[in-house]
């Protein structure tokens, strides 16, 4: 018999952690190779980890509720092979993946990553084990020993986790020491709390996870961006009746429904090409201008909350091409099989508030991009047609789009702009246009 490690994967571009949500095998039990046996939450999905290896679970090195590093041991699994007891990855495969973590990652993180060490807890002086993390991040933030000691846990066994130590230095009176990192940080400000009384009739539900992160998310995007909005309606009746006339033959052709995002997308990524200052992030006093334009669009899941999963370069796709990776980014989002690479790295996102039968919205901007776009329900109107031989008023099939960007670097000139070419290209729409 023989012990290797099983190893945190990397889940994603620019993932350096992850929480250790459910073990779903216990010590002793027996796993096949690429058999799930735990599920992991990162600050983008939840996802579940398969074992790297067939045999006995060993031992767990990592307890439910723990931040581990990207490349750091979780368990150790007894195989029936020769393989010597060390990592499941040979140092020189897990050394390059760091390097590129690291590349991407804050200043801090070399630290925190170095030579991926176990999460053997320590005590404190206090008699309270902490991670390896949570030291990092006091002594980046320069807590003491007694202030830490002070901090509640919300980890197993009232451990201090990250994510209560984000909010303890958010919710300091003084803010904590600036330190150097990628990307200049908003300031953290307390949030006011509101007062209100709670009948005995009324029923109280815990946010879950994921909702916790979106309230975050939106709280922090209209603190950091001014949002502006602008508004445009756009004639659909072309797309409106082009698919109307080819639903059928296309579903026969590719296996699967067309809808009208595919159309969306395909104009935004247009118009991105056009003014691309709109596909640009903020840094401090910098503006980085993004090559890819990676169109987001967000998806409603069965609980209610809500997941952007990413078309990457949605400029070089053609409509069907766009039309696959919608329905499968849109099918794999409701079944929970979404991946971190799925969500990362969007430069632009679209948001179909007419599935819900709205006819206009004025959706979040989703940081670090600067600018996101709402499309409406489409709508039949009496409209004014104007033909060679004079103006007429016709049916026509009618949608808003609503445009919010931030004002710090988009002004209402570019985002006026960039909203009515979108328009332009989806009005533009060829009927001729084949399959």
């Amino acid at each position: 018999m023989a012990s290797v490690e099983m190893l945190m994967p990397k889940m994603g571009e620019s993932i350096i952690e992850g929480t250790i949500l459910t073990w779903l095998k216990k010590e002793g039990d027996t796993i096949d190779q690429d058999e799930s046996v735990l599920e992991v939450a990162t600050d983008k999905v939840d996802t579940e980890v398969p074992a790297t290896h067939g045999g006995i679970l060993k031992k767990i090195l990592a307890k439910e509720g723990d931040v581990v590093a990207v490349g750091a041991p979780i368990a150790i699994i007894e195989t029936s092979g020769e393989e010597s007891p060390t990592s499941s990855q040979p140092k020189a495969e897990v050394d390059p993946g760091k390097e590129e973590l690291i590349a991407v990652a804050p200043s801090n993180t070399s630290t925190l990553l170095a030579d991926a060490q176990p999460l053997d807890e320590t005590p404190g002086e206090d008699g309270r084990f902490y991670s390896p993390l949570v030291r990092s991040i006091a002594k980046e933030e320069g807590i003491s020993a007694t202030e830490l000691s002070k901090i509640p846990g919300t980890g197993k066994e009232g451990r201090v986790t990250k994510q209560d130590m984000m909010d303890y230095l958010k919710n300091k009176s003084v803010p904590a020491p600036a330190k150097a990192t990628s990307v200049s940080p908003a300031p953290s400000i307390a949030e006011p709390r509101v007062n209100l009384s709670i009948s005995a009739t009324d029923e109280i539900i815990e946010m879950d996870r994921m909702r916790k992160m979106i309230a975050q998310r939106m709280v922090d995007s209209k603190r950091i961006s001014p949002h502006v909005t602008s508004f445009v309606e756009a004639d659909m009746t072309n797309i409106v009746l082009w698919r109307e006339k080819n639903k059928d033959a296309y579903k026969a052709k590719y296996g699967e429904g067309i809808t009208y995002t595919p159309f969306f997308i395909d104009a935004v990524a247009k118009a991105i090409r056009d003014f691309p200052m709109i596909n640009i992030s903020v840094d401090g006093d910098r503006i980085i201008k993004k090559k890819d334009i990676n169109v987001g669009m967000a998806v409603a899941l069965p609980s209610g909350n809500l997941i952007v999963p990413i078309i990457k370069n949605a400029d070089q796709l053609n409509l069907v091409g766009i039309s696959k990776k919608v329905n499968d980014l849109a099918n794999r989002a409701r079944n929970n099989k979404l991946t971190a690479d799925d969500l990362a790295g969007g430069t632009y996102t679209v948001s179909n508030v007419g599935s819900f039968g709205n006819v206009m919205g004025t959706p979040i901007i989703p940081q670090p991009q600067v600018a996101i776009m709402a499309v409406g329900a489409i709508v039949k109107k009496p409209a004014v047609v104007e033909t060679p031989t004079g103006d007429v008023i016709a049916i026509r099939h009618k949608m808003f789009l609503s445009h919010s960007y931030d004002h710090r670097v988009v002004d209402g000139s570019l985002g006026g702009m960039f909203v009515r070419r979108v328009a332009d290209y989806l009005e533009a729409f060829d009927l001729n246009t084949s399959l």
